[in-house]
């Protein structure tokens, strides 16, 4: 018998029970102490609970409310599926969550990962690949995402880790200090009026325009890293690395990275336009950005809930400045499957990955606004294009989606930052600067001590061997 055609005998038993029901609840809720806290993830490798049910752990970082937007998603998995109970495991950084998964302290059965961290996941064998899986299971992954995503998640002819999260590096620039309108009114250089590029020239001028010494206000800030500089350097021809497979050096002093990171510096070196040391140690570019002391800053779309929680701060975002190109870096994630699971749970898990990377379940994440999907899909959908919430022009983060440049697969950026860094803060700070040549073939010197694998064999070699 259908629901429509329950009788009014029947429809009055319901609801004296439903009320009965609600009634105890509220009278057991009203003497019950503190609510318990949320059931802890089995231990590492405890992936069956009982015969036929299937216990999986997913692991993964955020902030609280990602967080919860994946224990939704995974309780909506359990309520629909039979036999398997997947479990949540979060930390709050991705480096936190990494050292957990290297040392053994965690062994989930699916989990996060940044790009980044991809070639120490492959060495180390603790992911699945994944083509064969999906295959099994239908899903064409062709369809919704876009070639450079699968790739960059791609080694030995297979697809490592699905691609879930994928931002291209963008300017974010407050519109009370940057105002097109009225630049444009005064003669100055403006983008286009749909606002999907600009060269460095405008961005230049918009730099000026938002530095007013008498308001305190500065136009811009960029990190003086190899990441917060490269969209410069590849945009204007250059290249930061001289392989893009197996860079032996960084190859800042090549000709066109050369006239790229001059043209670039003459903007971010400019102590009109940008903070001051002193400044800087007393806060962070994105705190005096959030205070609305700078103009731009550049950024991932993971920063705009954080923005948009900072009182009074109307903000907007534009494509990174063109040199030539629009070539850009970006922010990419990907979900794993763990190669500790037991042979059982890989299926189980890859059912789950199939799940986690349909439209609604990355939707549910999206809706948060720090998520850019990988999913196309999702991608060009109101969850993650956000119309009547800033930035209007999140257009901006789809188009140049197809500007990111892949850097080589490797698992030592941050020491290549750690060992370059002052050298590349002194190009930034450093009052003058008419030796630039030798400053960038210097910083390529040093990179060789970490990327040429001949250099390091040289010094171990010349290393005195201990004696007795």
């Amino acid at each position: 018998m259908s629901s429509a055609r329950v009788g009014w005998r029947t429809t009055l038993v319901v609801v004296i029970v439903v009320l009965a029901v609600v009634a105890a609840m509220v009278a057991i809720s009203e003497t019950r102490p503190e609510p318990r806290a949320e059931r802890p993830p089995a231990p590492s490798g405890d992936t069956t609970s009982s015969p036929g049910h299937t216990r999986l752990e997913f692991a993964v970082w955020g902030t609280d409310p990602e967080i919860k937007a994946y224990q939704q998603v995974v309780d909506t998995y359990n309520e629909q599926t039979a036999g398997v109970d997947v479990v949540i495991r979060s930390w709050p950084t991705a480096e936190e969550m990494n050292a957990a998964v290297r040392s053994g302290d965690a062994q989930p059965d699916l989990f996060l990962l940044r790009r980044d961290d991809l070639a120490e996941t492959l060495e180390n064998g603790r992911s699945v690949p994944l083509l064969d899986l999906l295959d099994a299971r239908g899903l064409n992954i062709g369809d919704d995402y876009s070639r450079d995503s699968i790739s960059a998640f791609s080694a030995d002819d297979d697809l490592q880790c699905m691609p879930y999260g994928s931002s291209p590096m963008v300017i974010y620039y407050n519109t009370d200090l940057v105002d097109f309108d009225k630049m444009a009114a005064r003669g100055l250089q403006v983008p286009q009026e749909d606002r999907r590029g600009w060269t460095l020239d405008q961005f230049r001028d918009a730099a000026e325009f938002a530095s007013r010494p008498r308001r305190g206000t500065r136009g811009v800030y960029i990190e003086p890293t190899l990441e917060g500089l490269a969209p410069f350097v590849l945009s204007g021809g250059g290249d930061l690395f001289n392989d893009t497979t197996s860079p032996t050096s960084l190859a800042l002093g090549e000709n066109d990275s050369t006239d790229a990171m001059r043209r670039t510096l003459e903007v971010l070196r400019d102590p009109q336009l940008t903070l001051s040391s002193a400044q800087l140690a007393r806060r962070s570019g994105l705190e005096w950005f959030e205070q609305g002391k700078v103009g731009m800053v550049a950024g991932y779309r993971s920063l705009t809930p954080d923005l948009r929680r900072v009182e009074g701060l109307r903000f907007d975002v534009m494509p990174m400045p063109s040199l030539g190109s629009t070539d850009t870096l970006g922010e990419l994630t990907g979900v794993c499957l763990g190669a500790t699971a037991k042979q059982h749970s890989v299926a189980k898990a890859a059912d789950f990955l199939i799940y986690l990377v349909g439209d609604e379940s990355v939707a549910t994440v999206a809706r948060l606004g720090y998520l850019q999907p990988a999913n196309l899909e999702v991608a060009f959908s109101e969850a993650f294009r956000q119309p009547g919430l800033r930035p209007n022009n999140a257009e901006v983060f789809i188009e140049a989606l197809r500007d990111i440049q892949m850097l080589p697969l490797r698992d030592d950026y941050d020491e290549l930052e750690a060992l370059v860094g002052p050298q590349l803060r002194q190009l930034l700070m450093r009052p003058v600067l008419d030796d630039l040549d030798v400053r960038l073939d210097a910083i390529d010197e040093t990179s060789r001590q970490l990327l040429d694998p001949t250099l390091r064999t040289e010094d171990a070699s010349a290393t005195p061997s201990p004696t007795d």
